[in-house]
């Protein structure tokens, strides 16, 4: 039995508002080429665009990786947000609908979580963050 495979990986660096939006743009044009529905390709850049902000926002920066993934016939869009922040000391209350570290509305990490089909956090204090995430064509 073989894994996924990951396919056309691209790099975006996440350090400015203009690069939230070129991420988000990455993703929605792998979710287009990977046949997303239109609703899957706009949770999938919602997901997206929260991630990269927080990134951004909370991490210092740090980059995506986006690209496309294939498990037998399902084909989908895998991406990747790391940082080398703060970390998040309390993974379970970050993921709490409503709770925020910060002026926002509290629905970054669960509500992205919601909206994709994968999602993985990998956090410590002093370590970063890291949240991989795929949605898969239907």
């Amino acid at each position: 039995m073989t894994g996924p495979r990951v396919e056309g990986e691209q790099t975006v660096p996440i350090g400015s508002n203009d690069d939230v939006v070129r991420a988000r743009q990455t993703v929605r044009t792998y979710a287009q080429q990977c046949g997303l529905s239109l609703v899957d390709q706009t949770k999938l850049v919602t997901a997206a665009s929260e991630l990269a902000r927080n990134t951004l926002v909370y991490g210092g920066g740090g980059r995506m990786r986006c690209a496309t993934v294939r498990n037998g016939a399902r084909v989908g869009v895998h991406a990747v947000f790391e940082d080398s922040g703060p970390g998040i000391p309390d993974l379970d209350l970050a993921l709490t609908d409503g709770w925020t570290s910060g002026g926002g509305l509290g629905l970054g990490l669960s509500g992205a979580r919601r909206l994709v089909d994968e999602f993985e956090l990998d956090s410590a204090p002093g370590a970063g963050t890291k949240v991989s995430v795929t949605k898969w064509a239907r």
